[in-house]
């Protein structure tokens, strides 16, 4: 054994660097020594992305460098580049070096200064764009956005004003003219005539073009040019080799080309192979339409005669169709000659086609082929002369005794009556079933003989409703209830029957039966079977208002008015039932609806108001009366029925009719605004100003309200008391400050004594009150107008729309004051739309016009708006159909009524002038700005309806 080895002078090393791999082998790990960075803080921007730009080392002058082998060897200027295919001036090296340098250059010529904008390239596009950059190109754009928008509004304004000033310094052609075409409407026929026609500018060449003519080759032309192979316009590269052949444009071997129409071995066309070749195709064509196995060809013996009205032309038509025609019908009655409609169908081509003749030989024949057809021999009747047709028409009869066509067609070719009767008894021995013989029969005979042949009639068709009424009504009252009661017996599910017997009691007084028999109608009908249609019975009710008996609609009224209808829709079906009565004319069934409605339903106050109603439009002034009184009997609260007695008795001049009917009402109501102004009305209407006054000071008392006081002011102000009226006004005010009317007679009594102040005062103190009153905002602008402060009245509409943005009747005072078009696109009112139209010119307002109408097609100022288009064009009949439209879907606009009447004035009859003005009155419009000026007018106070629309209609021109 060898003594151990001493430790070399590198042990410590070795263990220190070694502990690692022993915790490794298994053995207790070394701690490192400790270091004096362990306990320093890890810098915070470790870890982090380096900043924009950042170069490593080069803050200590550690910058890159780069040699020859990084970019390659040094190359020439006149080198090729390695792109073979750049285009020139880009194929060297120098090229795209220069084309660089001059890329990146700046132009810093004093040429390229401006001494505001500096250069107009960017003095830094070479340099690197970066994030800051960025930045501040977004903030220079929000800056110049900002700016853009401030100065938006009077950029546009001024771009505007520009268009408006170059359209109309160059206006179109069409608006150059528009004047001229005016003027058109004032040129005689003559004036007219004598315009002479424009020549023909036109060079002779132009005017007299020689027509192309062109002449089919012949083929001796190709087979010549087929034949020369010499004159060639391209030399063959294999041509005159050293060989000598396969050189050219010719084969040289014989028969080598393609088979075909060409002879072998020669260059000639064969004709043979062409009328071979047309044959074949011809056969093609027919076998389309031949059968496969017989060759015959194949027909549809249903269908035919649909196609055949296709085909057969008009005379004068296409030759080859008829011919085609001929032929195919010439087929059909060779396969089925015992076809009757292929018989007339080629009768009716021949026909046609001009040959009479020739279709009178062909029905004959038809006739023999099928003697047993009717429609054959009325066709041939038809065609004969006339003695031929009733020797045609009696060989029918011989072969169809049944046929009632042939007997009436018989009858028809008879001119004499005697023999029209006698053909016709004769067809009824053979035929005593046919109802429509014996009513042919009937219809050529006295009342007397026809009673007669009536009583057979119903022997003979016992089924036939109509031949029993027929001799019911030729019958005497007896009689006539006789043969009901036999119709009734041998047809018991027939309706018709029971209705003509309660018509004949009806007609006989005895009003009494109606009832009775309708109610057995109904029970009988229900025991047979027969299910009650209640439409039916309202129609076959109306037919009997129409012919006059009333008492048999209103008892079928009254049985079928409730069958079907469910307890909770009586009320909604019998409201549309009675309209729809009306609308048809039916008026005593419509009465009659409602009289059931009400007894139904007494208390219905919506019932009672369209019976009311109904008798105010079609009945009399009797039964309206009568109705109302029944009415206010069942409902005495309804404070509108009350109103309509009472208007009723003073438009029939009977005022202490009315005064009585009020005072009824009174008692019913005591505390009602509505009877107390009514009752005011009543007095002020008869020039009784005191008794008014009496009523409005009681009213005021026992039930005060703002209308009250506003009825009282009026009354005082009208009658010329302006200062009991500013006392009423006043107190009135005290109560009802937030009452826009109160504060508007106010402004308007000091506008009448002309106390501007004042009345600017009592507008500026209601406005505080009532700042959505549209009417006040006006007033007060048009009260600046009149003074002559337009700005201080512009400034109140635009304060007004600013507070009202949803009333379109500051935003069209406010434009019109301005004096610009209002923007419809912006607000869906027609009034906006309507005025629009008369601001644009007079060539775009048609135009306009169109679009109002489909953005507001239902609103009546458009349709007025239209109206008076047309009347500004002068034509008459449209603009009277759109006033009809105007006033039928608006009747309360007074404005619409008042331009009716006034365009009647100048272009309608005095009995059109006097139906609008009758329909004005009865519907009593009370809006409309023109018609609302006038008639509420102090002066106007006591003017009928008919009055005002003569005033308003006199003060309108026609400025449009």
């Amino acid at each position: 054994m060898h003594p151990p080895r001493p430790a070399s002078k590198t042990a410590p090393k070795t263990s220190a660097a070694g502990a690692g791999a022993a915790g490794v082998n298994g053995g207790p790990p070394i701690m490192p020594l400790a270091s004096p960075l362990m306990g320093k803080k890890k810098k915070p921007f470790l870890g982090m992305p380096a900043p924009l730009g950042y170069v490593p080392g080069l803050g200590r002058g550690a910058t890159g460098f780069t040699t020859r082998s990084d970019i390659g060897p040094a190359r020439d200027a006149n080198d090729p580049v390695d792109d073979r295919h750049a285009p020139p001036g880009k194929r060297t090296v120098g090229d795209q070096m220069k084309k660089n340098q001059d890329d990146d250059d700046e132009d810093l010529n004093d040429t390229n200064y401006d001494e505001f904008n500096g250069y107009a390239g960017s003095l830094f596009s070479s340099g690197p764009y970066e994030k800051d950059d960025e930045e501040a190109d977004a903030i220079y754009a929000a800056l110049d956005k900002r700016m853009d928008e401030r100065r938006k509004e009077r950029r546009e304004l001024r771009e505007k004003e520009e268009i408006e000033k170059y359209r109309m310094e160059r206006p179109k052609i069409q608006q150059q003219f528009s004047d001229l075409k005016r003027k058109l409407a004032e040129v005689s026929e003559e004036e007219w005539l004598s315009i002479p026609e424009v020549g023909d500018a036109r060079n002779k060449r132009q005017r007299n073009p020689r027509y192309e003519k062109l002449t089919p080759v012949p083929d001796s032309f190709f087979s010549k040019h087929l034949q020369t192979g010499e004159n060639h316009t391209t030399v063959d590269p294999l041509q005159g080799n050293k060989y000598g052949y396969l050189g050219g444009l010719n084969t040289p071997y014989p028969g080598s080309m393609t088979p075909g129409l060409m002879t072998p071995g020669t260059g000639e066309l064969d004709m043979r192979k062409i009328g071979q070749a047309r044959n074949t195709l011809m056969d093609m064509r027919l076998s389309q339409v031949s059968d496969s196995v017989s060759g015959q060809t194949v027909v549809d013996p249903k269908g035919y005669l649909t196609d055949l009205n296709s085909m057969i032309p008009t005379h004068g038509g296409d030759i080859s169709d008829i011919k085609k025609a001929r032929l195919l019908l010439k087929s059909v009655r060779e396969t089925n000659p015992h076809h009757p409609p292929a018989w007339i169908a080629s009768a009716r081509l021949e026909e046609v086609t001009g040959k009479l003749q020739v279709a009178r030989n062909l029905i004959m024949k038809g006739t023999e082929m099928c003697p047993k057809s009717e429609d054959v021999w009325l066709e041939a009747a038809r065609l004969q002369p006339g003695d031929t047709a009733k020797a045609v028409v009696a060989q029918a009869v011989r072969h169809l005794p049944q046929s009632v066509r042939i007997y009436i067609r018989a009858a028809e070719l008879e001119t004499d009556v005697r023999a029209k009767k006698r053909v016709l008894r004769k067809a009824l021995e053979n035929v005593s079933k046919s109802v429509r013989l014996w009513k042919t029969a009937v219809e050529l005979e006295e009342p007397e003989d026809a009673r007669i042949m009536l009583s057979r009639a119903v022997e003979c068709c016992p089924t036939s409703v109509e031949l029993w009424l027929a001799l019911a009504r030729l019958e005497t009252y007896e009689n006539a209830r006789r043969v009901l009661n036999k119709a009734r017996e041998n047809i018991p599910t027939d309706r018709h029957i029971w209705i003509t017997a309660a018509k004949l009691e009806e007609a006989n007084g005895n009003t009494q039966m109606v009832d009775k028999i309708i109610d057995r109608a109904i029970t009988s009908l229900h025991a047979n079977g027969v299910e009650i249609n209640r439409e039916q019975w309202i129609q076959d009710a109306e037919e009997c208002d129409k012919a006059g008996s009333v008492a048999t609609c209103q008892a079928v009224i009254r049985a079928v008015i409730g069958i079907g209808i469910e307890e909770e829709d009586r009320k909604h079906t019998w409201m549309e039932d009675a309209e729809s009565c009306v609308a048809h004319g039916a008026l005593e069934c419509a009465r009659a609806i409602y009289a059931h409605a009400l007894q139904v339903f007494p208390s219905k106050k919506s019932v009672w108001l369209r019976a009311a109603y109904f008798e105010k439009n079609n009945g009399t002034r009797e039964s309206l009366e009568a109705l109302l009184q029944r009415a206010v009997a069942h409902c005495p609260k309804a404070e509108v029925l009350w109103l309509m007695g009472a208007k009723s008795k003073w438009l029939a001049e009977d005022v202490p009719a009315a005064r009585s009917i009020l005072a009824l009402a009174f008692q019913a109501n005591p505390n009602s605004e509505e009877i107390w102004l009514a009752a005011v009305k009543l007095e002020s209407e008869n020039n009784e100003y005191e008794r008014a006054r009496r009523l409005l000071a009681k009213a005021r008392s026992s039930a005060p309200t703002a209308r009250v006081f506003m009825k009282s002011v009026k009354l005082e102000w009208v009658l010329g008391n302006i200062e009991a009226a500013q006392e009423l006004c006043t107190e009135a005010l005290k109560h009802y400050e937030d009452f826009p009317k109160l504060w508007m007679m106010r402004g308007q009594i000091e506008e009448q004594c002309e106390n501007m102040d004042k009345a600017r005062e009592a507008y500026n103190q209601g406005l505080k009150k009532c700042p959505h009153s549209v009417a006040l905002w006006l007033l007060l602008s048009h009260l600046e107008e009149r003074v002559g402060q337009l700005t201080r009245a512009r400034a109140i509409l635009e304060k007004a729309r600013l507070k009202n943005p949803q009333s379109h009747f500051q935003l069209l005072s406010f434009c019109l004051i301005l004096n610009f078009t209002p923007l419809p696109d912006s607000s869906s009112k027609g009034i906006l739309w309507a005025e629009a139209v008369f601001l644009e010119a007079r060539p775009q307002r048609k135009t306009k016009s169109v679009d109002a109408l489909k953005k507001c097609e239902h609103d009546p100022h458009v349709l007025l708006a239209v109206a008076k288009l047309f009347w500004s064009e002068r034509k008459i009949t449209k603009a009277r159909e759109w006033f009809l439209k105007t006033v039928k879907i608006e009747p309360d606009l007074g404005d619409a009524w008042a331009l009716f009447y006034k365009f009647e004035l100048q272009h309608g009859t005095e009995e059109q002038q006097e139906e609008v003005r009758k329909r004005c009155e009865n519907a009593e419009p009370r809006h409309g700005e023109l018609w609302c000026a006038e008639s509420k007018h102090v002066l106007n106070w006591q003017k009928k309806t008919g009055e005002i629309l003569a005033l308003v209609a006199s003060k309108i021109k026609n400025t449009f």
